[in-house]
């Protein structure tokens, strides 16, 4: 936008933690052409882990420290007068909420060039002339461009009904992040929340497929994820302290306890490898009895009951 306008500020009533990353890295350019495409990925997809996990573990583990490691980083990249504690000091802790990352660290640079700032205030009201805010002052603007009041929507707003009953998200418990219990043959991309989302909708997508390829292999058309009658603690599929998810919680599925599969040993570098178990422990995605109705995964408290094609009482789950 600093492009196109003269000057734009940014008015938020909060801060937020911000950090500068490459939107493409030099060594990334020299591996394409160079290698083979699969070694190319795997290779960038360790890198992003590796990055992504320990600052994942210290906000945890330390939040303290990795405050001041995410402050020591902001004060290299903007002016000495910018008033750093005001604007980009949050209440909560790294990782409570999602980190936002500023591309090449084009929203500093803009800073420094005097063709951006940034307002933390509350609105009172809009006036002909802009913004007049809770302190007082008036933010004069041309243009008002509006960015708050996001309430996170279950699956797009689909309405799930598995044998003519309504489903309500708000009950179901997730299988890997991906699947609903009691709810046959229907998938979703529920992404990382502390890496990059579209690594973990990379597992999503080639476990689905390994799915679908095992059922083919063995004729069988539905696949139903089955909670156990005592599912134990429960918490929110996405554990983030961000006001729209804590408006919309109560509607979105629920995700197991400790080694739930949004938790951080879900972090591994190959799509093939989803499970959050160590590797001694890992299975095959199913394990269907001797009668193939049945499989069992450790650690998860979920079944799948897998029917065959010709089952009398299939379940069929419809959308509308």
């Amino acid at each position: 936008m600093t492009d196109d306008a003269e000057h734009v500020t940014m008015l938020q009533r909060s801060p937020s933690y911000l950090v500068s990353l490459p939107s493409v890295e030099s060594w990334e350019k020299a591996l394409r052409g160079k290698v083979p495409e699969n070694v190319a990925y795997s290779i960038m997809r360790w890198k992003h882990l590796l990055r992504a996990r320990p600052p994942a573990q210290l906000s945890r583990h330390a939040p303290k420290a990795m405050k001041g490691i995410l402050r020591s980083a902001l004060l290299k990249e903007l002016p000495k007068t910018f008033d750093v504690d005001t604007h980009f000091r949050p209440r909560y802790n790294p990782w409570d909420q999602r980190l936002c990352v500023v591309p090449d660290g084009n929203f500093f640079k803009a800073i420094r060039d005097g063709k951006a700032d940034v307002v933390t205030d509350t609105i009172e009201t809009f006036t002909e002339k802009g913004v007049t805010l809770a302190s007082g002052e008036e933010l004069n603007a041309d243009i008002v461009v509006t960015a708050t009041g996001l309430n996170l929507l279950g699956i797009g707003g689909i309405s799930l009904t598995v044998d003519g009953s309504d489903v309500e998200l708000g009950d179901t418990v997730a299988y890997k992040g991906m699947m609903l219990s009691g709810v046959p043959n229907f998938a979703l991309t529920v992404g990382y929340t502390n890496a990059s989302w579209t690594l973990k909708a990379d597992l999503v997508a080639g476990y689905v497929c390994r799915l679908l390829n095992h059922m083919d292999a063995r004729q069988q058309q539905i696949c139903t994820p089955v909670a156990p009658k005592v599912t134990g603690e429960t918490r929110p599929l996405i554990d983030l302290m961000s006001g729209y998810v804590l408006r919309s919680v109560e509607k979105l599925p629920k995700q197991g306890g400790a080694r739930s599969l949004a938790a951080l040993p879900e972090l591994h570098p190959r799509p093939d490898h989803a499970a959050p178990w160590p590797a001694h422990r890992r299975r095959r995605a199913f394990h269907p009895q001797a009668t193939g109705s049945y499989g069992r995964r450790p650690h998860q408290g979920l079944t799948y009951r897998i029917d065959a094609m010709r089952a009398p009482n299939a379940r069929i789950a419809s959308m509308r």
